[in-house]
């Protein structure tokens, strides 16, 4: 498996700058070449990090998630990541090797690793390795609901989740899941979904859940709300609820893309 991160780096004087980027009322992409060094961010009590913020909460527009890319030189990394006591976390890792520590617990994650991180939950995280380790993070403030415990920390790997295979669809359209849906403890899902060359979806999908889209692998046409764009690796899509979305997986490789939705709480009145 491959895995895209950001690209950094900056194109040449010789670039056209009239690119692919969009952002509207419902939906905004990123593409791969505007993840460059002069829009990365640092964080303060980190060490030999650099980060791009690729979504954020934004009123009138997605919500409930930020979405970070990071990036780890050799000895990088914080023993106090989180500054938001009620905030959940997700990392994914796309090269490198990360050491995580959850209350106590050390793991290392290779590429392809996962790690859910509860809210109120103390957390380490370094490289130390002598490459680079990249990873994605995504965080949501927990919503409790009555009578339903909070979930618990884990740790897994893309190769050790079989993927479901969606219905009616011959095999060419899978998502992998790493929490099970019906499992209410979890107010939201970060899955990978990964479509075979000319795989599809089907209808034009329109609902609550906001999303953050990051294509690991391949290339699609990807519908966001009227419009048809071409996305490939590395590029990030970004939509508010109810953005209507389908697409059409192009090239010989897979199409897949690392996928945020808020699921399984009341709508806020």
């Amino acid at each position: 498996m491959t895995y895209a991160f950001p690209p950094g780096g900056l194109p040449d004087q010789s670039a056209n700058p009239e690119g692919t980027a969009v952002f509207t009322p419902a939906y905004a992409v990123l593409p791969a070449i505007t993840q460059a060094d002069i829009v990365t961010s640092l964080l303060p009590g980190w060490r030999n990090m650099r980060m791009w913020i690729l979504a954020r909460p934004l009123s009138g527009f997605a919500e409930t998630f930020s979405q970070y890319a990071v990036e780890l030189l050799a000895g990088g990394g914080s023993d106090a990541p989180e500054v938001d006591e009620e905030a959940q976390s997700v990392i994914f890792v796309a090269s490198g090797t990360l050491t995580l520590n959850i209350d106590g617990s050390t793991h290392q994650l290779a590429p392809g690793g996962y790690a859910y991180i509860p809210p109120d939950t103390v957390w380490t995280v370094w490289n130390d390795g002598d490459a680079a380790a990249n990873f994605h993070w995504i965080r949501k403030r927990y919503v409790p609901a009555e009578g339903v415990e909070a979930p618990s920390a884990f740790v897994t790997s893309e190769k050790d989740v079989a993927p479901t295979e969606m219905p009616d669809c011959n095999g060419v359209w899978a998502t992998t899941r790493f929490v099970e849906p019906t499992d209410l403890r979890h107010d939201m899902h970060v899955n990978i979904v990964t479509f075979q060359p000319g795989g599809r979806i089907p209808f034009a999908e329109t609902h609550v859940m906001e999303h953050g889209l990051y294509v690991l692998q391949g290339s699609a046409d990807y519908l966001l709300n009227k419009d048809w764009v071409t996305v490939g690796a590395g590029d990030f899509m970004w939509l508010r609820a109810f953005c209507p979305q389908a697409c059409i997986a192009t090239g010989d490789a897979p199409f897949r893309y690392l996928l945020y939705k808020d699921v399984n709480r009341h709508a806020l009145l």
